[in-house]
């Protein structure tokens, strides 16, 4: 049975570790194939002397989103750890909230693929990254 954007909402506090839980995502809308579609507050202690969220903060949300896009894909939860995540930062986060979308590119047997880009309110892209995932 597909899971709904809800029950991934109720997964993150179970499945997360509680600073990624702190981070206040909101699960906005998944769909079949993998997708996903999170609200994520930038916070003040996200945002670095440069006065945009930092790096770090988009890293954690784009492992997080594909996560949740893995169990919109298999329909659970099961056991994965982060092989690869490669991003790119094209231009800053400045403002209040970003947009996370997370979608399954490819899942097998043991590995899946992943693509996940964080847009600006303005529907402009911030970061896009890609990573690759073992089933374990």
């Amino acid at each position: 049975m597909p899971l709904s954007a809800t029950d991934l909402q109720a997964a993150i506090p179970r499945i997360f570790a509680p600073w990624i839980t702190a981070m206040g995502f909101e699960v906005l809308d998944c769909g079949p194939g993998g997708q996903v579609r999170l609200r994520l507050p930038v916070k003040p202690e996200y945002v670095h002397v440069g006065g945009v969220m930092c790096g770090q903060a988009a890293m954690a949300a784009a492992d997080t989103a594909m996560v949740l896009a893995m169990m919109a894909e298999l329909g659970e939860f099961r056991p994965m750890t982060t092989v690869q995540l490669n991003t790119s930062f094209l231009r800053p986060v400045s403002a209040d909230h970003c947009i996370v979308q997370a979608r399954v590119l490819r899942s097998g047997k043991s590995l899946a693929f992943g693509s996940i880009d964080l847009l600006n309110p303005d529907g402009r892209l911030a970061v896009q990254a890609s990573t690759t995932y073992a089933l374990l």
